[in-house]
């Protein structure tokens, strides 16, 4: 790997955390209005998450192709090429809202999935050239750019969401605008590509590095926070909805999930350096765990808002967690393919959940979803104990 002076890789983190930031943007868009938007197109009902479900399917399917391609051509060129995806996105999801076309909806979303694909290796990015002892913070502070969405994105979307005739549209056209504004802005990464002697380095087959129980369970971490979240997250504006909570009131309750995402990323990479990736993860299924019993005791707006912002903070912990996790298990020569590996499938099983939850929403409500997850939150429990363990017994066997 080709060393990258301090300034040069606090300056990549920033620039990677406002593109995290214009990123979320869209992507907090998606949520706070793509189920409300597919539920009043679709002729199915039980199809108003499947542009959100689209979007993830087309994150999916981005994540070998745009992992290898940054490989060959470096990552500030793969980001500019998903940016200019989110704008394609942004203006077809627009004008599938004008046209008031369930199916064009759908197509802008996928597109604007292709640019997620590209987007999810922002984190990763941060970590390339960073000192070993920063890896964790680098990731932490990319996510943090989350936080400047948090606070505008469904801003954004409720003041945009009538300056065009058709409501909603004003909102993805926005993203048009937000999507130029993150090109523009990626334009001033300075990461290298990875030098001759990383590629030289032997790579071990796939297979052996999935086996590595660190791998193992930084990804069931990763997956349960990512993909438990977007199960619940994703119909939250409709459950919202079914028990007489205003968009407004939905567009608040998303506001602070995401700012419960994202703002524990200014300190979560230091409390991995105090206290370890272990403790932090299961920290992040406590508090998974914890939303589930809020989520189930009631349908008021404190029921909802509390329980979101406990959803946030597992996510936050689980998939920072994970990813720091998942950094220890791969060379340098083998980093691309694992972490393209590790992606497809989290966003594979992120795709299933946001369009699986629309479907057992409508059949079986919003109590009988957070039931759904709690057993997975406890799977989780058990193998961050047994690794633990594990490294306690024998911390040398862990070596990637």
């Amino acid at each position: 790997m080709t060393t990258i002076d301090r300034a040069t890789s606090r300056r990549n983190v920033l620039v990677l955390a406002l593109a995290q930031a214009l990123f979320t943007i869209a992507m907090s868009t998606m949520i706070v209005e793509a189920a409300i938007i597919g539920n009043t197109l679709a002729s199915n009902k039980a199809l108003a998450t499947l542009p959100a479900a689209l979007q993830q399917l087309a994150v999916m399917a981005t994540m070998f192709p745009a992992s290898m391609l940054m490989a060959r051509i470096g990552r500030r060129a793969g980001f500019t090429i998903g940016a200019v995806f989110g704008i394609l996105g942004a203006a077809v999801a627009t004008w599938g809202v004008l046209q008031q076309s369930f199916w064009v909806f759908c197509a802008g979303a996928m597109l604007t999935g292709i640019n997620g694909g590209f987007g999810q290796f922002y984190r990763f990015a941060a970590v390339d050239g960073a000192e070993p002892a920063w890896r964790s913070k680098a990731i932490s502070y990319t996510l943090a750019g989350g936080v400047i969405a948090a606070v505008l994105g469904p801003e954004l979307a409720k003041v945009t969401r009538n300056v065009l005739p058709v409501e909603f549209a004003g909102s993805f056209a926005a993203l048009i605008a937000v999507s130029f504004v993150a090109l523009a802005i990626l334009q001033f990464l300075r990461i290298p590509l990875p030098s001759s002697s990383a590629h030289a380095e032997p790579a071990r087959p796939l297979e052996q590095i999935v086996r590595n129980r660190t791998f193992g369970v930084a990804l069931l971490a990763a997956l349960v926070g990512y993909a438990g979240m977007a199960f619940l997250m994703t119909v939250t504006p409709l459950a919202m909805s079914d028990h007489h909570h205003s968009f407004d009131s939905a567009a608040f309750v998303i506001q602070w999930h995401i700012l419960a995402m994202f703002a524990p990323s200014f300190f979560t990479g230091s409390l991995i350096a105090r206290f370890g990736v272990m403790r932090i993860l299961m920290a992040g299924a406590v508090f998974f765990a914890a939303s589930i019993a809020v989520n189930m005791s009631g349908t008021g707006m404190v029921q909802f808002w509390s329980g979101l912002v406990l959803l946030g903070l597992a996510w936050n912990f689980l998939y920072v967690g994970g990813t720091a996790l998942l950094t220890e298990t791969y060379r340098p020569s083998e980093k691309a393919l694992v972490q393209a590996a590790n992606d497809f499938v989290l966003f594979g099983s992120v795709t299933v959940a946001s369009a699986a939850s629309g479907i057992l929403h409508n059949q079986l409500g919003w109590a009988t979803l957070n039931l759904i997850v709690l057993p997975f939150v406890g799977l989780t429990v058990v193998a961050v104990a047994w690794l633990a363990a594990a490294r306690r017994r024998a911390p040398a066997a862990e070596a990637a």
